[in-house]
């Protein structure tokens, strides 16, 4: 059932903006924050309107998104007082952006594909994604301009045989490697590391691709497996305890006799 709320004032966002230059008025803390000393706080905001909405709580996701609009709110504000932009021009810009990639909606263009549309605005596939976006992500949206500008294969399979493809050569390159690094000491950064580093990047960012041309996003699949291992060993551990185990000596036979016995369960 939806919550409900106080009925909508004419502008529903004028008494958030007012608190807002209030707050930077009368605030030491308020006032002593810029752009930069955000960054953290949108970028943690952002996660937690990620972990809200995966728990499936709305009651949580609208606080959370809150906190986020209120980072929406600071910058605005901020840029107001520098005489940079204010938050019409914020509302406008988003307002001009959704009717232009909408162009069979709200007017009488024809419906485009978002990517193809604005590869004809980029110099580059590069342009515009942001340095510190998780890698992951970074490649999702690296191969979807590229496909954005015709360099795509038209379906699955070609992500498959490229997979397979990365996945031999990884073979290949640990198979010419003279001896195996300790996987519980530091890591060696020598000239095989780098070859092995290099070959698993193109065994991932194929995987990538994969993901996307299956129309799956790397970010949730992984999110989905981290998830399924953590419930999984968690079920371990709950089974080692009952039987007297201790997981850190039991050893690799019977810890995957636990691991199938727990996925025979259903988890």
């Amino acid at each position: 059932m939806q919550e409900k709320s106080a009925p909508p004032s004419h502008d529903s966002l004028a008494e958030p903006l007012a608190l807002m230059r209030d707050l930077r008025a009368r605030c030491e803390w308020d006032r002593a924050q810029t752009h930069q000393s955000l960054r953290p706080y949108l970028i943690e905001e952002a996660y937690e309107v990620d972990d809200a909405i995966r728990s499936g709580d709305d009651r949580l996701l609208r606080e959370e998104l809150g906190d986020l609009l209120l980072q929406v709110l600071f910058h605005a504000v901020i840029a107001e007082e520098r005489g940079a932009f204010d938050f019409d021009a914020v509302a406008q810009g988003f307002v001009t952006k959704m009717k232009a990639r909408h162009p069979h909606l709200y007017g009488d263009g024809a419906k485009v594909p978002w990517e193809k549309a604005k590869a004809a605005k980029r110099e580059s596939i590069v342009d515009g994604l942001p340095a510190e976006l998780p890698a992951l992500h970074r490649a999702f949206r690296l191969q979807d301009r590229a496909a954005g500008v015709g360099f795509d294969w038209p379906d699955v399979a070609g992500p498959l045989e490229k997979v397979e493809e990365e996945l031999q050569e990884v073979r290949d390159e640990l198979a010419a490697a003279p001896t195996m690094p300790d996987p519980h000491g530091a890591p060696v950064y020598d000239e095989r590391h780098d070859r092995i580093e290099d070959e698993l990047g193109d065994l991932l960012f194929a995987v990538v691709n994969l993901c996307r041309k299956a129309g799956v996003h790397p970010a949730m699949a992984l999110d989905r497996a981290n998830r399924k291992f953590a419930t999984r060993f968690r079920g371990i551990e709950r089974l080692a305890k009952e039987r007297g185990l201790d997981v850190r000596t039991a050893g690799l036979t019977a810890l995957d006799a636990l691991w199938d016995e727990v996925k025979r369960g259903g988890s």
